[in-house]
């Protein structure tokens, strides 16, 4: 089979555990064994239907004619003097996205991209000076984490994934839920829903979506207090503005104690200052939410600075003695460009090194 025909077959890491039964069912198979083939997919990670031992030797012969198996491939890590680790994935199509694992006291944290480059055009972040190049498929986004759980040591114990690598999850709306159903699956990679963020820049229609489609942590990237300053670090405020996008987020369905996120990222001179601590406080009043605050972190040609701790101690502590729930996240893997808002997938700006796994 030539590999242009393979690569028009459908990839079954693409499927849902619905669709993959459907997709037996139309081969003339029992529905049960979409059950099986999902789980040699996503958790024992065969990426060739001779390695699913569990399946007829005759069925995985005919299925092979039908289908094929295809996730990310690790090109490149990364290692940060405080463990972080920025893992570069080759796609099919030669393009590059990024993962971040992130060290933690028990258990590792999984930041997964959703596309490859960004059309939001946020003007801190280094993703946006990359350019768009597509949308991600259920199977890459899965498969980061599949690639990572089965060939790094620190994948076998992620307990956490944020969509908060390269993309927007929300403006690839149809694929992040797919992924997500697949991730939570008990035949894909059984994480619970509790255990996996979507980070959005603010995509109030989709918000309103996704809290009636699935139950999911939500965090949203707000960094301002007005409309003027967001627009100007924020294309998408201009289309929903933060009257609009609060209101997608107060209705947003936070299950049990949880609560929604807002990301706040601080900006020497932009938003950092005593009084724009005061306003947003005003801003959240009527907000069941927790405000995440992330020093922004510098990287080559950038036209913002980051904050000194004194103003970042300040400004947390407005917060604070209006009872919000804030806390300082501390940015890991900035010496690697793998923290907040630096994730570019371009490979050639890498220097080649030997720490690709054996």
């Amino acid at each position: 089979m030539s590999e242009r025909k393979e690569n028009s077959l459908p990839n079954l890491s693409d499927f849902t555990l619905p669709e993959l039964e459907e997709f037996i069912a139309a081969s003339g198979k029992e529905k049960y064994r979409a059950r099986q083939i999902m789980k040699e997919l996503h958790q024992s990670g065969c990426l060739s239907f001779d390695a699913m031992t569990t399946l007829a030797r005759d069925f995985r012969k005919t299925i092979a004619q039908t289908a094929r198996i295809y996730r990310p491939s690790i090109v490149k890590i990364q290692k940060s003097q405080d463990g972080t680790q920025k893992v570069l994935l080759g796609l099919e199509d030669g393009l590059f996205v990024e993962s971040v694992l992130i060290p933690g006291k028990n258990h590792w944290t999984l930041c997964i991209s959703t596309q490859a480059g960004c059309t939001m055009g946020c003007a801190f972040c280094l993703t946006a000076r990359q350019g768009f190049k597509r949308n991600l498929t259920p199977a890459e986004i899965v498969g980061q984490v599949v690639t990572l759980r089965k060939e790094t040591p620190e994948g076998e114990t992620v307990g956490n994934i944020v969509m908060m690598g390269m993309g927007e999850p929300l403006a690839n709306y149809d694929n992040t839920v797919k992924a997500i159903r697949i991730l939570t699956s008990d035949f894909g990679l059984g994480f619970s829903s509790r255990r996996i963020t979507v980070s959005t820049c603010g995509l109030a229609p989709q918000i309103l979506q996704l809290g009636s489609d699935i139950c999911i942590n939500l965090a949203v990237s707000l960094n301002a207090h007005n409309d003027e300053t967001r627009s100007r670090l924020m294309p998408v405020n201009k289309k929903y503005p933060l009257a609009t996008l609060l209101d997608a987020c107060k209705k947003y369905p936070m299950p049990g104690r949880r609560m929604l996120t807002y990301e706040y990222i601080l900006i020497d001179g932009v938003n950092a200052s005593r009084q724009d601590a005061q306003k947003l406080t005003r801003l959240l009043a009527d907000q069941r939410c927790k405000i995440n605050l992330i020093v922004f972190n510098e990287y080559p040609g950038s036209p913002f600075r980051a904050p000194s701790p004194r103003v970042v101690s300040d400004f947390q502590q407005v917060l604070l003695d209006r009872h919000f729930t804030a806390m300082l996240r501390k940015s890991k893997g900035s010496d690697i460009l793998a923290a907040c808002g630096q994730l570019s997938g371009n490979y050639t700006a890498i220097a080649p090194d030997d720490s690709l796994p054996h």
